[in-house]
């Protein structure tokens, strides 16, 4: 039995056309169809529906009562139909929806800031989400598709998936306005072997801990006291003179009363930390691949096998 179920959303938009026109021989052309077919049709829906919606003449074609209702629910349907398959495609372009990001870093400047903000920009619809954490977790959320991809310094091979070297970042000291280091350029790390340093249990803070070791071995027991705080806490803390501390470039860019930053050198020049993404390859957030695309551009991977 034929029933208003079986009318499909073409008919609604057909309805619509003939309304506008008030001729079916102009809705035809605008349609693109025969006159014919566009006349059978529209009685197969009044047949379904079991009611006359257009009382059709020599002057035209002009809707009933009965029409003016289902006029309004078609339109009704039609546009919330548009406005989720326009949505849907977007979103299958990775143009909306939500973008889970893992990030190692301060966002304060620097070239995460700089790719996030040029994010934003090509695709305002996009919820972008941050997660911060060490390597072992952002690693473990990565595996368990709690984040898409993950922003830090480069790491061992461990990582058997897809990676994208990134830019670089100097290693920088905050270290209280008042300090005699305060009048030089910059510091060797040989400088720091008797300073009190401060180091969050977060971030990039382990990392630069081992790194500091490693430049200073042999020089004897470090100073070092670890804070479960905020990078902003930590340089607040300098600013009242309670030690130094180590960072990267990225999250210079606020200040704070106080601190003094300076580059730490070795022999070659200035240190720095290697920024890798990674992301793995069985991740089918539509969201995903454009932020890659956009990555690609901004840094090339030059490398081979990749």
């Amino acid at each position: 039995m034929m029933t208003a179920a079986a009318i499909e959303l073409r008919d609604l938009r057909w309805v619509i056309v003939a309304a506008k026109h008030r001729s079916l021989r102009q809705a035809a052309e605008a349609l693109h169809i025969r006159q014919s077919t566009l006349s059978r049709r529209l009685r197969d829906v009044e047949y379904r529906l079991g009611a006359t919606l257009f009382e059709r003449s020599n002057g035209g074609t002009r809707p009933t009562a009965a029409g003016y209702e289902f006029l309004e629910a078609a339109r009704r349907i039609v546009e919330e139909a548009d406005t989720v398959f326009s949505r849907l495609r977007t979103r299958g372009r990775g143009e909306n929806g939500q973008l889970t990001i893992g990030v190692y870093a301060s966002l304060s400047t620097g070239n995460l800031r700089a790719t996030l903000t040029d994010h934003h920009r090509r695709f305002p619809d996009v919820d972008v989400y941050m997660i911060d954490g060490g390597h072992d977790r952002l690693m473990c959320d990565l595996i368990t598709n709690a984040i898409d991809i993950a922003i830090m310094t480069t790491c061992g091979p461990s990582w058997d998936d897809r990676r994208l070297p990134l830019w670089s970042e100097r290693v920088i000291v905050a270290m209280p306005a008042q300090h005699p280091f305060c009048a030089r350029s910059m510091i060797n790390w040989s400088d720091l072997a008797n300073e009190r340093m401060l180091f969050p249990q977060r971030g990039p803070g382990p990392e630069l801990e081992r790194l500091l070791t490693a430049k200073l071995h042999g020089s004897g027991p470090q100073r070092i006291l670890h804070h479960d705080v905020s990078l902003d806490r930590l340089l607040s803390l300098v600013g009242a003179e309670y030690g130094m501390l180590l960072m990267l470039e990225g999250a210079t860019g606020v200040h704070y009363e106080g601190v003094i930053y300076r580059e730490v050198h070795e022999e070659e020049g200035p240190t720095r930390l290697d920024f890798t993404a990674y992301w793995r390859q069985a991740n089918n957030n539509p969201t995903l691949e454009p932020f890659l695309a956009m990555l690609r551009e901004r840094h090339p991977d030059l490398s081979a096998g990749t």
